[in-house]
């Protein structure tokens, strides 16, 4: 037998003993369920608790509650009850609280069916809050309730749950058994206001667009199909939120913003989920330059309420929020970090030769690319991964962005800027294009993209043209992905570590 079968054969024993021994565990909660209902205490028969505090309340009021009757509840995460008399700590949302348990309080029978008690099972207590000598504050239990029955077992606590995989499957239990993940929705949650409070402050307003669409519009990238049965239609799960969003400004909200889920078919990484979180505002009479000025002063915003600094550590590398943020063109940053100055390069060809020299790994033929398209291969191959601090990335190529105003004075560019984070895109904006004439043509285009082999090119939606000829005024606008925003002040390396339940393939 090869060291590696036997390996494998241990490893199996393994599982089996293990599984073995859970289904034991899991029998005998059964069993302490049907005795509890049997003698008429059915913990699931308990529909209200009259809580008066949280763990926190009970610290952070020490003084005044000292003495006084509490009713706490939560789930029970240790138990060190011994004799007559001990200890055990139960959690909520907010952190753990300590109880003490003695028979001279509760009595011998109560005593007694408390530590029948599993690690897991919720329970509240009526009891006086006290501080030990240690100086812990603590609950003295005087009578208490059971009110769910744990009936699988949690990980072992000093092992945890590690497997990520795992954890990301069973989200419930990670929250439970890994305060510091509990704590990064918590941040989550809190930047996600910040943000609606910096655009609230401003004028914006929020708004709802469809999510189920006939035109997957407003960004580069592969929809979800579904089918509607009623109209007996193909519909999209949209990809952005953009082109209603104009709309809007068209029929004269100055001012929108909308933060939801969007869902794109394409791969899993550490940085793509198929469904994701974006926030996009849209302002009338404002252009790529005010868009800077707003995302950088936003971010900032947030980074001091959340964090309290602009200062963050992503990853090992420290990273400064604080405006302005740096701005480079992409013909500077090629120029600067690929050697090669598309100041001089004329024609198309020419562009293609340079990408043949760089060995750029392409998605179409070499020979359907335009200058403008291989400039922007060549920012993402060499420019990309040396955006560290924050960073604006302006004058993209028109090829590449049909949504946007041609650059003043250059045509061959747009007023579109990337904001990049540790070598990662954060946000895109645009001095958005008014022109229904001329966005008809740069749909047109993008449909012959689409003929040569690019599904990410974007469909034509002739509603927003016709939006777009009713007249809407010069635009900024600005989309942000949300999830690496919280990653980035989280520390979270993975974008599944900041999605409560990120996409995963199905066990079978």
């Amino acid at each position: 037998m090869s060291e590696k079968q036997f390996t494998n054969d241990e490893q199996n024993a393994n599982n089996e003993e293990n599984h073995e021994e859970l289904n034991k565990l899991i029998l005998e909660r059964m069993q302490k369920l049907k005795d509890a209902q049997e003698a008429g205490e059915d913990p699931f028969d308990v529909y209200k608790v009259d809580r008066t505090h949280t763990s926190n309340e009970v610290k952070e009021n020490f003084e005044d509650l000292e003495e006084k009757e509490v009713v706490v509840a939560g789930r029970l995460m240790s138990k060190r009850v011994h004799g007559k008399a001990g200890f055990c700590d139960i959690h909520d949302r907010y952190g753990k609280l300590q109880l003490h348990v003695k028979i001279d309080n509760i009595g011998e029978e109560k005593l007694k069916k408390f530590k029948t008690l599993d690690i897991g099972d919720f329970i509240s207590v009526t009891g006086k809050v006290f501080k030990t000598k240690t100086g812990e504050i603590t609950v003295s239990v005087t009578d208490y309730q059971p009110l769910t029955k744990s009936l699988r077992p949690l990980p072992e606590k000093y092992h945890g749950l590690k497997d990520t995989d795992l954890r990301y499957r069973q989200r419930y239990v990670d929250l439970i058994m890994n305060p510091e993940v509990k704590e990064t929705f918590m941040k989550r949650s809190a930047i996600i206001t910040a943000m609606r409070e910096y655009l609230d402050q401003h004028a914006y307003i929020e708004v709802e667009t469809p999510i189920l669409s006939p035109i997957a519009g407003g960004a580069a990238a592969r929809p979800f199909v579904t089918h509607h049965n009623s109209l007996d239609i193909d519909m999209y799960l949209r990809i952005a939120t953009e082109l209603y969003l104009k709309r809007l400004i068209v029929g004269g909200f100055e001012k929108v913003y909308e933060i939801g889920r969007n869902f794109r078919n394409e791969g899993i990484s550490v940085r793509h989920n198929p469904e994701f979180t974006m926030i996009e505002l849209y302002e009338a009479y404002a252009d790529y330059n005010d868009m800077m000025v707003l995302t950088e002063n936003m971010v900032a915003y947030i980074c001091k309420k959340v964090l309290g600094t602009t200062k963050v550590t992503y990853q090992g590398t420290e990273i400064d929020f604080t405006p302005p943020w740096r701005r480079i063109t992409m013909v500077d940053a090629v120029k600067e970090y690929a050697g090669v100055d598309f100041n001089e390069i004329k024609t198309d060809e020419e562009a293609r030769q340079i990408a043949k020299e760089k060995h750029l790994e392409l998605k179409k033929e070499l020979k359907y690319y335009t200058k403008g398209e291989i400039l922007n291969e060549l920012y993402e191959a060499f420019g990309e991964e040396h955006m560290i601090q924050p960073t604006f990335i302006y004058d993209y190529p028109v090829e590449i962005s049909p949504l946007t105003k041609k650059k003043r004075g250059n045509e061959a560019f747009t007023e579109r800027f990337e904001g990049f984070v540790f070598g990662r895109e954060l946000c895109n904006a645009y001095s958005e294009l008014n022109d229904p004439i001329v966005q008809k043509e740069r749909f047109l285009q993008q449909l012959k993209e689409r003929e040569h082999g690019d599904d990410e090119a974007y469909m034509m939606d002739d509603d927003f043209i016709t939006a777009l000829e009713i007249g809407m005024p010069p635009t900024g606008g600005m989309g942000m992905g949300i999830d690496r925003l919280v990653m980035f002040l989280t520390d979270s390396a993975s974008i599944r570590d900041v999605l409560l339940f990120p996409t995963m393939k199905q066990i079978k």
